[in-house]
């Protein structure tokens, strides 16, 4: 994939599964990512956003080097973990992350135990992520990246709320929005939780 100094490994293993060219969402939004500013990335339904979300954050962390999370992302339900998980799966065997994946059919105990022997990325569902930040003293300091994806859609389901919470138990990080469109409630977490976010929309067709 023809990506501005893209991870030798990830773009090594990227080729092995077919991913040979880069789409207009992961060309556009590949710079902005990895500099570590704050955005808002519109793009349609079925344009590739889990995986221009997970090729980012593996280009962002490259391999593993601390206990505590360096990527937290925030999807809708169960199903969208485990996409996840398969996608980080694929994408990442070169880099050798640790992801682990959390929702309301997990073990809180389970997770936490999994959690303290050291992962890079945490992939979880707005409830299930809240009830184990307020319950349990993580380290948030070494967090790169907050990531939450379909926000549009998390928030007409009164998610934001939720996801604010978590967001202001974190100082420093790169915030950044997935979203199909860009709503007035996206519009407004963005305001209240990033600095001077940069607003990628996609063109129409």
């Amino acid at each position: 994939m023809k990506l501005k100094k893209i991870n030798e490994n990830l773009q090594q293993r990227l080729i092995e599964v077919g991913l040979v060219e880069a789409n207009d969402l992961q060309q556009g939004s590949f710079s902005t990512i990895k500099s570590g500013t704050d955005a808002v990335i519109q793009s349609e339904k079925g344009s590739g956003k889990t995986t221009t979300i997970v090729i980012n954050v593996i280009q962002r962390l490259v391999q593993p080097t601390e206990e505590s999370p360096r990527a937290l992302i925030i999807v809708q339900d169960k199903p969208q973990v485990l996409e996840m998980l398969d996608l980080f799966n694929q994408l990442g065997k070169n880099n050798d992350l640790r992801v682990y994946g959390v929702h309301e059919k997990t073990d809180l105990d389970e997770d936490k135990n999994q959690i303290s022997l050291g992962i890079d990325v945490l992939i979880g569902t707005p409830n299930k992520l809240n009830v184990m930040f307020s319950t349990a003293g993580y380290n948030v300091n070494r967090l790169l990246m907050f990531v939450v994806d379909d926000a549009d859609i998390q928030f007409k389901n009164r998610m934001d709320a939720v996801i604010k919470r978590i967001s202001d138990s974190i100082t420093k990080v790169q915030r950044v929005f997935f979203c199909n469109s860009i709503t007035e409630r996206v519009e407004v977490l963005a305001d209240k939780i990033m600095i001077e976010p940069l607003f990628l929309e996609a063109e129409d067709e």
